[in-house]
C-alpha cells in the first residue's frame, strides 16, 4: 500500500488499473454479491447493491481491455445497450421468479422455488399447456400443409404469376391486430361472411365461435392465412434452387412424377422444410394477438401466454406470471435443442 502512495503518477495509473482489471475477482464479488443481496437484504437495497455489482464487473472488464482488446472496446457501448435492454430485463424477471411479488403492491418476499412448484402442480397451467399444444400441433400442420402446396403452385411460372404471388405474401406484412380484427368481423354471426354463407345453405342463424371445436377451428384457420406465406417463402427458396437437368435427365429415364420428387426436389427443401417447422413452432407457443381478439380466451381456447397475460397485468400476480414464462421459455429451448440435436445428426449419418 506504501509502495503504491509513493509510486510516480504514472506508476500508480498502472497499478490502480492493474487491480481493476481483475475481472475474475470482480465476478467473484459480484456473484456473492448478488446471492447476499437476495436473500438477506430488503428488496430497495438489494436493487442498488446488485446495480454497484454490475457496474464493478463492468468496470473491471473495461480496464482488463484497455490498451489490449481495443476492438472489444469499440462494440461494448453496442453490448451495454443490448444488457441494458434485453439481458437485464430477462434477468430482472427470472429474478422476481423466485420473490412473492405484485406489481400494484411495494413489497417482496423471497420464496425461493415456491412459484416453480405451485405453477408445476396447477391443474389451471397444465390445462392451459395442452390446449397450446393442441394450438401448436394444427397451426403449424396447416402452415406447413398449405405453404408446402403454394410454394408447389408458384415455383411453376403461369400467366399473372407475379401479381399472385403478392398477393398471397399479403397477409405476412399486416399486424397480428389488423388480422385479429378482420377474422373478427369474418366470423361475426350478425353480418359475417361464413355466417351469411351457412345461413343461406341452412336457412339458420350460425355462430362460428360458439362451440370449442368451432372457436379452435377459427383460429387455427387464421393464424394459418397470416404465417402459410412464410412457410411457401421458404420452400420456394428450395425448390427455385434445383437444377434443371436434374429434371431433364429424371425425364429421360422415364422417371415417375414421385420418385423425381422424392429423390431430387425433396432433399434441396428438407432443410428449409425443418426450418420453417422450428420457426412456427417457437412462434405458434406465443400465439396470443388472434386468440385475444376472436375468443379472449373463451370456449376453453386460452393458451398459455393468455393465461401469463392475465396474471400479470388483469391480476398483478407478476411472480407468479415470471415463473410461467420461465418455464415456457424452457420448453422452448428443449424443443429447439432437440431439433438441432436431430438436424446434426441426421447431417453426420449424410456425410
Amino acid at each position: 500500500m506504501t509502495s503504491d502512495i509513493l509510486a510516480p503518477p504514472g506508476q500508480q495509473g498502472g497499478l490502480l488499473r492493474s487491480k481493476l482489471s481483475n475481472w475474475r475477482l470482480a465476478l467473484l464479488v459480484a456473484a456473492f454479491a448478488f446471492v447476499a443481496a437476495a436473500t438477506l437484504l430488503p428488496a430497495q437495497l438489494s436493487f442498488w447493491v446488485c446495480g454497484a455489482a454490475v457496474a464493478l464487473v463492468a468496470l473491471s472488464a473495461v480496464a482488463n481491455a484497455w490498451g489490449r482488446h481495443t476492438g472489444g472496446l469499440l462494440v461494448a457501448p453496442a453490448i451495454g445497450i443490448l444488457v441494458v435492454m434485453n439481458i437485464f430485463p430477462l434477468l430482472w424477471s427470472l429474478g422476481l421468479s423466485f420473490y412473492a411479488y405484485q406489481s400494484n403492491r411495494q413489497t417482496m418476499r423471497f420464496v425461493g422455488l415456491k412459484n416453480y412448484v405451485e405453477t408445476l402442480t396447477s391443474a389451471t397451467v397444465w390445462d392451459r399447456l395442452t390446449t397450446t399444444a393442441l394450438f401448436v400441433v394444427l397451426t403449424v400442420s396447416a402452415q406447413m400443409i398449405v405453404g408446402f402446396l403454394l410454394a408447389m403452385l408458384f415455383s411453376k411460372q403461369f400467366p399473372l404469376r407475379r401479381y399472385l404471388l403478392i398477393l398471397v405474401l399479403t397477409p405476412m406484412m399486416l399486424s397480428f391486430v389488423a388480422v385479429g380484427a378482420f377474422f373478427r368481423y369474418y366470423y361475426d354471426p350478425t353480418f359475417g361472411f361464413v355466417s351469411q354463407v351457412v345461413g343461406a345453405l341452412t336457412g339458420e342463424s350460425f355462430v362460428l365461435i360458439s362451440t370449442r371445436a368451432g372457436a379452435i377451428g377459427a383460429i387455427v384457420f387464421a393464424d394459418a392465412w397470416m404465417w402459410s406465406p412464410f412457410v411457401m417463402l421458404l420452400v420456394l427458396a428450395g425448390l427455385v434452387s434445383v437444377p434443371k437437368y436434374l429434371y431433364e435427365a429424371a425425364s429421360i429415364d422415364r422417371v415417375s412424377a414421385w420418385r423425381r420428387f422424392w429423390s431430387i426436389t425433396f432433399p434441396y427443401i428438407r432443410g428449409l422444410l425443418m426450418l420453417a417447422l422450428l420457426f412456427r413452432t417457437i412462434e405458434a407457443f406465443k400465439l396470443f394477438d388472434v386468440v385475444f381478439i376472436l375468443t379472449e380466451g373463451g370456449q376453453k381456447t386460452e393458451t398459455i401466454t393468455l393465461y401469463v397475460y392475465r396474471q400479470a397485468i388483469q391480476f398483478n400476480k407478476t411472480s407468479e406470471a415470471a415463473a410461467i414464462s420461465y418455464i415456457l421459455l424452457f420448453t422452448v429451448i428443449v424443443l429447439t435443442n432437440l431439433y438441432l440435436y436431430l438436424a446434426n445428426r441426421r447431417s453426420v449419418q449424410e456425410v
